[in-house]
């Protein structure tokens, strides 16, 4: 295995992995730097590819660098290598809503994380980085996403999760993969929250949706995500 960095937005990297063992036809793990004056990395990963990918980090930046960490919710892609990437990098803090450092960061992060206020937005020196709560959003009553804001790029974790090899970037349809997926393994609870939140999203207009297992999408984001919430407030009725 080895992990490709490809530059989806003005110093937007995503560092993929693709795992052939998982599923059926194998799947991509992305993790996500934000280069500017205080870089972010999105998703710790998994420990066993912390390796590869603090590698992949350090062919963009020196990991000294990294002044912050965070991710969308608690699991062992998103969350896993959390206090490897804090020894490594030693200067940077790791950052989530209030309800994950309620139920899980301030425990089990070997450093004192941020609290991240709904709509809260960090300036990292030339990028600005917005915490949006989105609980159960894809899922996990802790999850969050980020939306970078000079380049119009949202995070969206595993919204829009397809499995298989996958290009770097894609301007092609995420929605009807990912409804395929969904299917196949109903990873996101279809609630009350779930249609409201997505249009919330939509709203942004994302220019990029830097997607956790896929390709990048550019395009009409707001459509993409007004068609996924349009699946999943169909399930509500």
């Amino acid at each position: 295995m080895k992990t490709e960095v490809t530059e989806i937005a003005d110093r937007i990297y995503r560092l993929s992995t693709f795992v052939p063992a998982v599923g059926p036809t194998g799947l991509a793990f992305n993790q996500f730097l934000i280069d500017a004056d205080e870089p972010m990395l999105f998703h710790y990963g998994q420990r066993s590819l912390f390796p590869l990918v603090s590698e992949a980090v350090k062919s963009v930046i020196p990991l000294a660098k990294l002044r912050w960490t965070t991710c969308s919710h608690v699991e062992a892609d998103e969350s896993g290598a959390l206090n490897q990437w804090l020894a490594a990098a030693p200067n940077a803090t790791p950052a989530h809503g209030q309800v994950g450092c309620n139920i899980w960061l301030t425990d089990m992060a070997d450093r004192k994380p941020r609290v991240l206020k709904n709509d809260e937005t960090v300036d990292l020196g030339g990028k600005k980085v917005r915490w949006l709560d989105t609980p159960h959003v894809p899922h996990n009553w802790d999850a969050g996403l980020i939306y970078e804001e000079t380049t119009g790029t949202l995070f969206s974790s595993d919204l829009f999760t397809q499995g298989g090899a996958c290009p770097a970037t894609t301007a092609s349809d995420i929605v009807a993969p990912a409804i395929a997926t969904e299917k196949a393994v109903p990873f996101m609870p279809a609630t009350p929250q779930a249609a409201p939140t997505l249009r919330r999203l939509a709203a942004l207009a994302p220019k990029t949706i830097a997607l956790m297992h896929g390709p990048a999408f550019t395009g009409d984001g707001a459509a993409a995500l007004d068609a996924l919430a349009d699946y999943y407030a169909g399930k509500m009725s």
